[in-house]
């Protein structure tokens, strides 16, 4: 598999995500139905001087502006009304005078947002989650609202209400915080630690005095600390590749990562979920192509956790499957970095849950083997054959290029030609594939030209119970194979 690349141009997004800054500035809403009416109430959330342009306004609209603190001025628009607003919404319901009212903004410098029109809007409004000092937008630049109201409602579900409190009891400690702990490092690791534990818990109960005294113990605890960072290297599991199946605590390190050093299987996608901030180090590991060798990759983690920095190691899959993360460990533990595993949604899984492919099944299968096609010198390991004849059922990673050696060697040892086999090629991804049949048909898999991802092969009577109606052949036709 090739190592990561830019985004494709589906995945680019048409809007760069910013905030403007409109606290005690001019936002001008011209309209006086529903929709204005819709950007009021958005707009009272700010610290904004909303200012309303309604030559018709009804009970609600100066109901709404009431409570709000916003003015109404019940007469037409004017481009004279545009002087010195940081922005505009034309709200008006009719396609000219919106159209006039972006035209006179735009004309004035002045970013414009036209109700139920993307293709006149300077910016567009996202759906908020309020939890001041702390917002988020959600935007589907103009395609999706309302399944931008659907995000935002989950979003809402996971944010405790006092988060925004949590923000500003932090922001009172950040003078004394830059003071106490003058290295970025320190203080970095010092935040994390304040939103991610008994500080953070008090003061989302709503225990603002135990969390202020816990903030400042944690201060004086850090603060007392040796000079001297600590280094430190996590271990983890990025999954088969869809970034919805990376861990809660994978994404939590990420974010906490100075360096993040990464295998060529990892896409992109998931890479990006760390800190903006941390260095990535490719060492692009993967089936025929090693950019940098094993004895180089535990250098490179004994280096960085030497020089005080934290540090993921992100492998897809499970480290500890097929990992090689005994060598590293053995290398952290021998330079004494403290480190820890984080697991992963290992191949076989993914594989067999696309497929609802059950990998033991009562009176069918009650062991489950995981093999490689693979040793360490290259050749195909044969160990494993006496299993398979016992009733387990084998996954066998790594093994789309030995598949030709695997199946006779099976079927040799005593295994029915006809057992079932199932293959899948990039494993929960988008560009997913399943191919199925029988043990005697496995040798054709090695020879499709079509077959480029990783590759996972179950083996076993418990493959044909999965739902694999919709799969293709595991031999391509001669025209596929060329």
């Amino acid at each position: 598999m090739p190592a990561p690349g830019p985004l494709q141009p589906a995945e680019r997004l048409a809007v760069f995500p910013a905030l403007h800054k409109v606290a005690g500035r001019t936002v001008l809403v011209v309209g006086d139905g529903e929709a204005a009416l819709a950007k009021l109430r958005l707009l009272a959330q700010t610290e904004a001087r909303v200012v309303v342009i309604a030559p018709h306004p009804g009970r609600e609209l100066a109901e709404a502006a009431a409570r709000s603190g916003a003015a109404i001025q019940a007469r037409p628009f004017a481009p004279d009304d545009l002087a010195g607003a940081a922005l505009a919404f034309a709200a008006t319901g009719d396609a000219h005078e919106d159209a006039c009212v972006a035209a006179a903004a735009r004309a004035a410098g002045v970013p414009v947002n036209v109700v139920d029109r993307p293709e006149l809007c300077d910016f567009y409004t996202p759906a908020l989650v309020n939890r001041a000092p702390l917002a988020v937008a959600i935007c589907s630049a103009g395609t999706g609202p309302v399944l931008a109201r659907h995000v935002r409602a989950r979003i809402e579900a996971l944010l405790p209400p006092h988060l925004g409190r949590l923000a500003r009891i932090a922001d009172g400690f950040r003078a004394t915080v830059a003071e106490r702990l003058p290295t970025p490092e320190g203080r970095r690791r010092f935040w994390a630690r304040f939103f991610d534990g008994p500080v953070a818990r008090a003061i989302l109960a709503g225990r603002e005095a135990d969390g202020r005294r816990a903030a400042a113990r944690l201060l004086d605890e850090d603060a007392g600390a040796s000079g001297e960072e600590n280094g430190f290297v996590w271990l983890v599991g990025a999954g088969p590749g869809a970034e919805d199946l990376l861990t809660l605590r994978a994404q939590r390190v990420l974010q906490e990562a100075d360096v993040i050093v990464h295998d060529g299987l990892v896409p992109e996608a998931v890479v990006a979920m760390g800190r903006r901030e941390a260095e990535r180090i490719a060492v692009g590991k993967a089936k025929g192509r090693h950019s940098a060798t094993q004895a180089e990759i535990n250098a490179i983690l004994v280096r960085e956790g030497t020089a005080g920095r934290r540090v993921v190691r992100l492998k897809g899959g499970d480290p500890l499957i097929f990992g090689r993360a005994g060598e590293e460990l053995a290398a952290l533990r021998a330079a004494g970095i403290p480190y820890e595993v984080v697991p992963g949604v290992t191949a076989a899984f993914a594989a067999a849950a696309s497929s609802a492919i059950p990998l033991t099944l009562r009176g069918v299968a009650s062991s489950l083997v995981f093999a490689t096609g693979h040793g360490e010198d290259g050749s195909t390991l044969p160990g494993w054959t006496a299993l398979a004849l016992s009733g387990a059922t084998v996954a066998v990673y790594m093994g789309r290029s030995v598949a030709a050696a695997i199946a006779p060697k099976l079927i040799e040892a005593g295994l029915a030609p006809t057992t079932p086999v199932a293959a899948i090629e990039n494993a929960a991804r988008s560009d997913e594939r399943v191919f199925a049949g029988r043990l005697a048909d496995l040798p054709g898999l090695a020879g499709r030209g079509d077959v480029g991802g990783p590759v996972l092969i179950l083996i076993g009577e418990a493959v044909a119970h999965g739902d694999l109606a919709a799969a293709e052949p595991l031999a391509a036709s001669d025209a596929m194979a060329a």
